[in-house]
């Protein structure tokens, strides 16, 4: 949006909850910390939050680089060292990926690192109508999109699955506009600089 147009303000708001679907995307580092800070926050407010994964890989323990493969996030280790009391929600997670597709290392076939992700739509799928979590984290859905893992239709179709009290956040790069006309809210993480271009790789607490 140009910085001249003006947005029109609304003069009532509703008190009704709603569901919300918010899509995190962009160049720029923060889409997966964004995420996983909604979580925490969620978690904290009471709600039950799953965070499922896609493209990143499974592994639990120990560092595959070569293969394409990163270790867990160092957010995931938190999550599940954690001992949630009854007076907060929880925050589970899971893994549907195999890592890099094509860099870094991956030399896997391809058509191992699509059925992980169609696996991880139908995980998606159950965990949505379960009725067990109010924030379901769709990490790097649309990034599983860019790849060409999944289709655009694909996603447009689960979002339209989401009950309405639910709330659903995707992370993923680029734009598509049919999937962001049905985001209630989107925040575009612009890169102005960034280490990788000067040959310095992802750093461990930092960047995952």
């Amino acid at each position: 949006m140009s910085t001249k147009q003006k947005i029109k303000m609304p003069t009532e708001f509703s008190a009704e909850p709603k569901g919300l679907v918010i899509a995190y995307i962009g160049a720029g580092k923060g889409k997966t910390t964004a995420a996983m800070g909604m979580a925490a926050r969620a978690a904290g407010a009471g709600m039950d939050v799953f965070v499922l994964q896609f493209v990143k890989a499974k592994k639990e323990t120990g560092n595959n680089k070569e293969k394409g493969e990163w270790p867990l996030s160092s957010e995931i280790d938190f999550f599940n060292a954690v001992s949630y009391p009854s007076s907060i929600g929880s925050i589970e997670n899971q893994q549907m990926g195999l890592g890099f597709v094509g860099i870094l290392g991956d030399e896997k076939a391809r058509q191992e690192h699509v059925r992980e992700a169609l696996q991880g739509l139908e995980r998606a799928r159950e965990l949505m109508l379960s009725g067990r979590y109010q924030l379901l984290v769709l990490d790097e859905l649309i990034s599983a999109l860019e790849v060409k893992l999944i289709e655009e239709r694909d996603i447009v179709d689960l979002i339209k699955l989401k009950p309405k009290d639910m709330h659903l956040v995707l992370t993923g790069h680029n734009k598509y506009p049919k999937i962001l006309a049905l985001c209630d809210l989107v925040t575009e993480m612009k890169m102005i600089k960034h280490p990788y271009y000067k040959g310095i790789l992802a750093q461990r607490g930092i960047d995952y």
